[in-house]
C-alpha cells in the first residue's frame, strides 16, 4: 500500500498542533513560575513543590496505564471494534479509580507521616502545608481520572483538541498566578486550592469533549477480567522498561555523586535539562505518528506500517539532528549565554547526553511496533534488561579511576547495541525489514553526520567572535543538516510527501 495522503496530512497537522502546544506551554510556564515564585516567596514555593513532589512520586502507575490506554484504544479504533473499545475504556476507568483509592490510602497514612515527621517545614507554615498536601492530592486524583479521556483523544488523533486544552490549562495557571498578586489571604493556601480548581476545569473539558465527539463511549459499571489481565500483563512489562530507564539515569547520577561529588551532579542536571528539551521536539511528531503505527498493525497492513516506520525514524532523526548539531558544536558558548558561569564537566556531559538522546529517540518507533503487537515481555525484558548493563559497567570503570564522562561513553555504546537488539527482537514479532532499515536509514544518517560536520567545523574554527561564531555555525549547521536530510535521507516518495504537505499548507 502506498502512503496515504490523508494519513500524511493528518500526521502533519497533528504534529503542528503539538509543536505549537509545546512552545506555548513552555513559554507561558516559564513566566508563570517566575510570577508564582515572586508572590509566594522562596519558602512557600519550596513547600508547595516539595509536597507536590511527594504526591507525584506515587504517579508512576498512572503514567504506565496512560501509555497502555493509548495502545489499546488505538488498536481497537484501527479495527473499528467500538464495542470492545467501550469495554476496554470502562475496565481502564475502573482501574484508574482503584489506583486513586490506593494512592489516597498511601498518601493519607505514609504520606502524612512523612510530611509531619520527615519534611523540613517551618512550624508556622505547617497548617498551610497540610492544605497544600490535601489539595495537591485531590488535584492529582482528578488528573489521574482524566487520563483515560486524554488517551481516548490521542488515540482518535484529535491532537488539535489536546493542544487547545493544553494551552487553556497553562492560561488558567497564568490567571492563578495573577490572582496571587492581588490576594490578601494566605497565598500558599489559595494557590493550592486554585490549582485544584484548574485540574477540575481541565477534567470537565476533557470529559465533555469526549462525550460529545465519541458517542460510542459510554461510562458504565462494566468490568472484563480478560481485558484487565491483558492490560496488566502489558503494563507490567512496560513498567519494567520505565523502571529500568529511571534506574539507569538516576543510578548514574548517584554514582557520579559518590565518586565525583555534587559538582558532577550539577553538570548532569544541566545536561539532562538540555537533552530533555531537545527530545520534546521529536516527541511531538512521535505522539502524532504513534496511533497510525498501532492502527496499521491492528488491521494487518504491514506494508504501510513498514513505510511509516522508516519515514518516522528518518523524520525523528532529521528533526533532532538539526537542533543537536549546533548545540554540540557550540555547547560552551550556549551554556555561557544561558548560565553565565560554566562549571566543570558541563560541556562534555551535555554533548554526550545529546548523543544518547538521539539514540533513544530513534528507537521510539520500534518500541511502538513492539507495543502494538502486545508482545512486550520479550521486547522490554531483553532490550531494557540489557540497557541496565551500563550501570555496573560504569561502577567498575569509576572504581578503576576512569574520568566521569566515561559513564556516558559506556551508556552510548550499550544503547547502540540495545538498538540493534530492538530490531532483532521486533523482527521476530512483526515483519519489519532490517536490511532496508540499515540501507535506507542508518547508512544515510551516518553520511549526513559526516558531511554536516565537515561543512560546519571549518566555520567554527574561522571565527573568533563569540556571538558571530554562534550565529554563523548555527545557521550553517541547521541549513546543511536540513538540506542533507532532504536529499540524502528521504527517498523520492517521501520527498513527494513533503512537497504535497507544503502545497496543502499554502491553501
Amino acid at each position: 500500500m502506498a502512503y496515504s495522503v490523508e494519513n500524511n496530512i493528518r500526521i502533519f497537522k497533528n504534529s503542528m498542533f503539538l509543536y505549537i502546544r509545546m512552545l506555548f506551554v513552555l513559554a507561558v510556564s516559564l513566566y508563570t513560575v517566575r510570577v508564582v515564585l515572586r508572590n509566594l516567596d522562596v519558602v512557600d514555593y519550596g513547600i508547595y513543590t516539595a509536597i507536590g513532589g511527594v504526591v507525584l512520586s506515587l504517579s508512576f502507575l498512572s503514567q504506565i496505564l496512560s501509555s497502555a490506554s493509548q495502545r489499546f484504544f488505538a488498536y481497537e479504533i484501527g479495527l473499528q471494534n467500538y464495542e470492545r473499545l467501550n469495554k476496554i475504556f470502562n475496565t481502564l476507568f475502573l482501574t484508574y479509580i482503584g489506583i486513586i483509592l490506593l494512592i489516597i490510602g498511601i498518601s493519607e497514612t505514609l504520606g502524612l507521616w512523612f510530611l509531619s515527621c520527615k519534611m523540613s517545614i517551618p512550624a508556622e507554615r505547617m497548617d498551610a502545608a497540610y492544605w497544600v498536601f490535601q489539595f495537591s492530592l485531590l488535584a492529582f486524583a482528578v488528573t489521574i481520572i482524566t487520563n483515560p479521556f486524554i488517551a481516548l483523544i490521542i488515540a482518535h488523533e484529535h491532537m488539535n483538541v489536546f493542544a487547545y486544552i493544553g494551552i487553556a490549562e497553562v492560561l488558567l495557571k497564568l490567571a492563578v498566578a495573577g490572582l496571587l498578586i492581588v490576594a490578601t489571604v494566605d497565598k500558599l493556601k489559595l494557590y493550592a486550592v486554585l490549582m485544584f480548581v484548574v485540574s477540575c476545569i481541565i477534567g470537565i473539558l476533557y470529559y465533555g469533549i469526549c462525550r460529545k465527539r465519541f458517542p460510542h463511549i459510554k461510562l458504565q459499571r462494566s468490568w472484563d477480567n480478560n481485558i484487565f489481565k491483558s492490560i496488566f500483563s502489558y503494563s507490567s512489562w512496560t513498567l519494567f522498561g520505565t523502571v529500568a530507564g529511571v534506574c539507569n539515569n538516576q543510578g548514574i547520577n548517584v554514582l557520579l555523586n559518590v565518586f565525583y561529588g555534587p559538582v558532577a551532579n550539577t553538570a548532569y542536571a544541566v545536561g539532562y535539562q538540555v537533552s530533555t528539551g531537545v527530545s520534546n521536539f521529536a516527541s511531538s511528531f512521535y505522539t502524532a505518528v504513534r496511533p497510525q503505527l498501532t492502527k496499521s498493525y491492528a488491521i494487518g497492513d504491514f506494508a504501510y506500517m513498514n513505510q511509516l516506520f522508516l519515514f518516522s525514524s528518518k523524520t525523528i532523526f532529521a528533526l533532532l539532528y538539526a537542533i543537536i548539531l549546533p548545540l554540540m558544536l557550540e555547547t560552551d558558548i550556549i551554556l555561557k549565554l544561558w548560565l553565565g558561569d560554566v562549571k566543570p564537566y558541563m560541556v562534555y556531559f551535555t554533548q554526550l547526553m545529546l548523543v544518547y538522546t538521539i539514540i533513544i529517540c530513534i528507537g521510539n518507533p520500534i518500541t511502538t511496533i513492539a507495543q502494538a503487537s502486545g508482545q512486550v515481555k520479550r521486547y522490554h525484558g531483553i532490550v531494557d534488561g540489557f540497557g541496565l548493563v551500563a550501570l555496573p559497567l560504569s561502577y567498575i570503570a569509576f572504581k578503576l579511576g576512569a574520568l566521569p564522562e566515561v559513564t556516558f561513553y559506556i551508556t552510548i555504546a550499550v544503547f547502540i547495541i540495545a538498538h540493534a537488539l530492538r530490531l532483532i527482537v521486533v523482527r521476530n514479532i512483526v515483519p519489519i525489514r532490517i536490511a532496508e532499515y540499515v540501507k535506507c536509514f542508518i547508512l544515510p544518517a551516518v553520511m549526513i553526520i559526516v558531511v554536516t560536520i565537515l561543512l560546519s567545523w571549518p566555520v567554527r574554527l574561522g571565527i573568533n567572535n563569540t556571538v558571530g561564531q554562534l550565529l554563523c555555525v548555527t545557521t550553517i549547521s541547521i541549513v546543511s543538516s536540513c538540506f542533507c536530510s532532504y536529499f540524502i535521507l528521504f527517498n523520492q516518495e517521501e520527498k513527494s510527501i513533503f512537497r504535497s504537505l507544503f502545497r496543502h499548507s499554502k491553501r
